[in-house]
């Protein structure tokens, strides 16, 4: 029985032991209902359509029935597939689980908004706090990138250790880095021993050198952390 606060989860994940262990680790918080645990990416849109729950938690290969010996991008395939139905299911949020830390998945899964996405490797569901953040996030419209992947791309780039490849400053991509991480101003603020007012500034900065609209179909931060890596 879910209570007002209890988040409607439906998780998609072709292998049972990880499915099965992964539903019991969320219902065990008293914050999910997991409303159904299914296993192809056709039974999870057709869950999605019938069950409408706030949230999809989906790995992001899942057997297809084009082929359903060898699983596909399905996982993503399926988030774009429940944005482009938004109109007759409402607004549901995803969760990609991947083991792939290569932006260039994250890149696609954001490539037609980032409002109400995240994308997380699979290691960060035995940290069940990162994970019901994502899932709170996503359910509020918010998005989430896995610090993992946005590291690695920075590092990819260069960053460390070099002049900044675009007119971004050295502290404004600092704080690009904690906007991954999904830190709030304050949050942020606290990590790199500034003050408040001193964060605003640099990410409307931010947002301003990478030309984002202040538009409710955008989440911004993680908006910034896209347009910035997919620059490149």
């Amino acid at each position: 029985m879910t209570t007002p606060a209890t988040l409607r989860v439906v998780l998609a994940e072709d292998h049972y032991l990880v499915r099965e262990g992964t539903r019991r680790l969320l219902e065990s918080t008293g914050e999910i209902s997991v409303v159904a645990a299914v296993g192809t990416a056709g039974e999870l849109l057709d869950a999605a359509r019938r069950l409408r729950p706030d949230v999809v938690v989906t790995d992001i290969r899942m057997p297809s029935p084009a082929d359903p010996v060898r699983p596909g991008m399905e996982g993503v395939d399926a988030a774009h597939r429940i944005r482009a139905a938004a109109r007759d299911l409402g607004v549901i949020g995803v969760v990609v689980l991947s083991q792939f830390s290569d932006a260039v998945f994250a890149l696609d899964l954001f490539r037609d908004g980032t409002e109400g996405r995240a994308y997380l490797l699979k290691d960060r569901v035995g940290d069940i706090d990162e994970l019901l953040g994502a899932i709170r996030s996503v359910a509020a419209g918010g998005s989430v990138i896995d610090p993992k992947v946005v590291e690695g791309l920075l590092a990819k780039r260069g960053v460390r250790g070099g002049p900044p490849p675009t007119d971004l400053t050295p502290r404004e991509l600092d704080v690009l880095r904690e906007m991954a991480h999904g830190l709030s101003n304050g949050g942020i603020a606290r990590t790199l021993h500034l003050s408040v007012s001193a964060i605003e500034k640099h990410v409307n900065s931010i947002f301003m050198k990478l030309a984002l609209e202040n538009s409710p179909d955008t989440h911004r931060r993680v908006a910034a952390v896209i347009a910035y890596l997919g620059s490149g």
